[in-house]
């Protein structure tokens, strides 16, 4: 059963929404972390509306910080536990992105992901019977989980990332995007130069144009 995520909300600059962006934040964030780049989206996309969840868990001895699941390098969580972890949360954002678009009476979403929310996005994603407009992954890194091979829908990525990420390996670009290719999934890539684990300013640029690309489509 999956469990019931708080969120955050902006309108529709038009009043009522035709689409809906979810933003996935990522380790350590909240769905606060994300929700203000609907101030900058928003203009350009009127008819969208935006919502953020938390993630479900509190990260130990970090009763601000939130996670979708554990991560063994940063709190000794085990392989097994974070992946069970993993799934469950895909669990979660899945059903969530259901009730909210159904809610919201939309005819596409799209996801945003951020590091942590990058990593399940590219999971939970795949694994959905009704496909999502697309997806951009910020900063990411494959886990290897099943979601690719197991595929019911493969909407569009858009994968990017700092060539100066101190957080997650620049490499992990590459290696998504390869996987994402090798299994059929329409995969664009932007790198963001002189970027560390964030968002540039060019980096906005792409995420407007690529939903804007497939949200009105």
């Amino acid at each position: 059963m999956s469990r019931t995520l708080r969120f955050g909300r902006r309108a529709a600059v038009n009043g009522a929404a035709k689409s809906l962006v979810v933003f996935v934040h990522g380790y350590g964030a909240d769905g606060n972390d994300l929700l203000s780049l609907a101030d900058v989206l928003g203009e350009h996309l009127p008819d969208t509306a935006f919502v953020a969840p938390d993630a479900p868990e509190a990260i130990p001895g970090a009763p601000f910080g939130r996670q979708w699941f554990g991560i063994p390098r940063f709190d000794g969580t085990s392989e097994d536990r974070a992946r069970a972890g993993l799934a469950a949360a895909s669990d979660d954002l899945n059903a969530f992105i259901d009730q909210r678009a159904a809610y919201e009476d939309v005819t596409s979403v799209a996801v945003v992901g951020f590091s942590q929310g990058a990593m399940l996005s590219f999971n939970a994603l795949p694994m959905r019977a009704a496909p999502v407009a697309a997806c951009v992954a910020i900063s990411g890194q494959l886990l290897h989980p099943p979601g690719l091979l197991q595929a019911l829908s493969k909407p569009p990525f858009l994968v990017m990332h700092g060539d100066q990420d101190e957080v997650v390996p620049f490499a992990a670009m590459a290696e998504a995007c390869n996987a994402l290719v090798a299994q059929g999934f329409p995969t664009f890539g932007h790198v963001m130069k002189g970027m560390g684990h964030g968002i540039s300013q060019d980096g906005l640029g792409q995420i407007l144009g690529f939903l804007r690309e497939h949200l009105t489509a």
